[in-house]
């Protein structure tokens, strides 16, 4: 099924009227208090329909097939590559590689431009990346002799961009940054990013895994080189995630995993590769998965965004104050509303995250307790782990109060 953008009123947006589109909220027994949307968000039912239709009435291999299942299931899966390009308003959907999600895609772009450097060639992180943001490259540096350098933390746990110009050199050929913290929430200043790296000639990477739940991305307007998300970050299916890249970067980089779909011609001595975005995509790809994503950011693309961030700034303020109230609690991250998600780190000191995570299960709330695959994030912090409360769009002011009301069972419980 192809979601009708034009059937949905998106001045209609309401919190609750948004929550029944999403079946697990609706059918949990008893009430849940959803927070952990930084690791996953619920899935859209318009997603699901997307994907059990496909199988049930277009289930075919893409590409090479010439009966008639074939040709509607490479369309379908076309469609959702060009519904991505609009998500993302990528100059053509020939920029986009459907991949495995923001994981398999910083892995891609690790492999296959990582191959294209040189020893003593230098690549900018910094030390709020997750995890899937810095150990490819550790391995790149292994494989390749490349330098890895990282930006310094600000006391808040933000980039620390006043010092990039200074740890830019005309070796550095990509500076790979997160475009929103999955441990703070604070936004990079990408801006300031680019028109450094522009400086040396150095090409620009955005993990866009924890921003893309917020909205549509504009990849010409950031004017950056690689964009990366996963599916089920933005309500869409798990398995799938997007790699947009320049054409030209994407044309001259070789191929990552090789196999059927990916070649020209194969000979005992050796073979040609397609051009892209088919030379990254070997093998059968998630073909259902790729049509729900493509359903979900069609049905996203519709939402009044200005309406949903007031939501989401309204639930993080009344967050924010009420942890603020407890003097046994320190937040992680920026303290106010500037240029961040909805995304809250905190500590209750003396207590280990994944005990607080329990007894709030006992509550109905879901939370996430732990490093969150940002280790060098946490110890700037000087701990081990964090409990983290993530909002979304369907998120209320129910879901709020009931984790700050827990809050007084999770001390008398564990102390």
């Amino acid at each position: 099924m192809n979601f009708d953008a034009a059937s949905f009123d998106p001045m209609s947006f309401n919190p609750q009227a948004v929550r029944a589109e999403f079946p697990l909220l609706m059918l949990a027994d008893p009430l849940l208090h959803y927070l952990d949307n930084a690791a996953t968000p619920q899935i859209h039912r318009s997603a699901m329909e997307a994907m059990a239709d496909h199988d049930m009435f277009q289930r075919a291999n893409i590409m090479r097939g010439t009966h008639h299942l074939a040709e509607a299931a490479t369309a379908a899966y076309e469609e959702a590559r060009a519904q991505a390009a609009r998500f993302l308003n990528a100059a053509t959907p020939d920029e986009v590689v459907f991949t495995a999600g923001t994981t398999a895609a910083l892995n891609l772009v690790a492999h296959s431009f990582g191959d294209t450097l040189r020893p003593g060639d230098e690549v900018m992180l910094s030390l709020a990346e997750h995890h899937s943001n810095l150990v490819p490259w550790q391995l790149l540096r292994q494989r390749r002799g490349i330098v890895l350098k990282f930006l310094p933390l600000t006391a808040d746990g933000r980039i620390d961009l006043a010092a990039l110009a200074g740890m830019l050199t005309p070796r550095c050929r990509l500076v790979a940054l997160t475009h929103c913290s999955n441990v703070t929430g604070a936004i990079t200043d990408v801006a300031t990013v680019v028109a450094a790296a522009r400086g040396v000639g150095a090409r620009v990477l955005l993990d866009g895994a924890q921003q893309v739940q917020h909205g549509p991305v504009d990849v010409q307007a950031l004017d950056i080189d690689f964009y990366a998300f996963s599916g089920h970050k933005c309500f869409g299916p798990n398995g799938i995630g997007v790699l947009w890249a320049r054409g030209e970067i994407l044309e001259a980089m070789p191929p990552f995993l090789v196999g059927g779909g990916m070649v020209g011609e194969v000979t005992p001595e050796g073979s040609t590769f397609a051009r892209p975005p088919q030379r990254f995509e070997a093998g059968t790809p998630p073909i259902a998965e790729a049509v729900g994503l493509g359903t979900v950011l069609a049905w996203l693309s519709t939402l009044p965004w200005q309406a949903i961030r007031a939501h989401e700034n309204e639930l993080l303020r009344r967050l924010l104050a009420g942890l603020r109230q407890r003097s046994d609690i320190r937040i992680l991250g920026p303290v106010d509303l500037e240029a961040r998600q909805p995304v809250v780190s905190f500590d209750i000191a003396g207590l280990h995250p994944h005990d607080v995570c329990q007894v709030l299960d006992r509550h109905g709330v879901a939370l996430r307790g732990g490093h969150h695959c940002a280790q060098p994030l946490i110890r700037h912090f000087g701990l081990d782990g964090a409990n983290r409360a993530s909002i979304a769009m369907y998120t209320t002011h129910a879901d709020i109060d009931a984790l700050l009301d827990g809050l007084d069972d999770v001390v008398a419980v564990l102390r």
